[in-house]
């Protein structure tokens, strides 16, 4: 019994950090992947806005936006667990919210759960609820944080 124990050992040592150079974002599969060169690496289940259906349009519309962006920040502080800034408006955003006479927003994430929420917090996954952001849990964000360094393509599809 000692010789798989200690080969089980030396398999987990051996294992490589999760990596990624790109995410995508499947709204309506309520899915992020992490990609690596093209590979499919890790998948989470998201909650998006309160209003996810269609790109976003508009400051307050609780629509998850719709496009190609990168991650450009990040808050280890954030009131969200931790939180990845994707670069949203971009400049397709700014026209259409300009031809529409409204502003675009801003601040869209991917967090973890807001701290209050506590024990609550595992039903979150089970509904829509941010302003707009994609939502994981919190050991999910933690990796995903890991994962992806700032400047990592972000594509957001329907």
């Amino acid at each position: 019994m000692l010789i798989p124990l200690f080969l089980l050992w030396i398999g987990n040592a051996a294992t490589k950090p999760l990596k990624a150079d790109r995410i995508l974002i499947e709204k309506a599969a309520r899915r992020l992947t992490l990609l690596d060169h093209g590979r499919a690496v890790k998948t989470y289940h998201i909650c998006l806005g309160k209003n996810p259906v269609g790109a976003k349009e508009r400051e307050g519309d609780g629509r998850t936006p719709e496009g190609l962006y990168t991650i450009d920040s990040r808050n280890a502080a954030s009131k969200y667990h931790r939180a990845l800034h994707v670069s949203y408006p971009n400049a397709a955003d700014r026209a259409r919210a300009r031809r529409l006479g409204v502003k675009p927003g801003g601040q869209i994430m991917i967090h973890g759960l807001p701290s209050r929420w506590g024990i609550l917090g595992k039903t979150a996954q089970y509904f829509d609820w941010t302003a707009g952001c994609i939502a994981v849990n919190d050991a999910e964000i933690e990796e995903i944080w890991n994962a992806v360094p700032n400047g990592v393509g972000v594509e957001i599809r329907p």
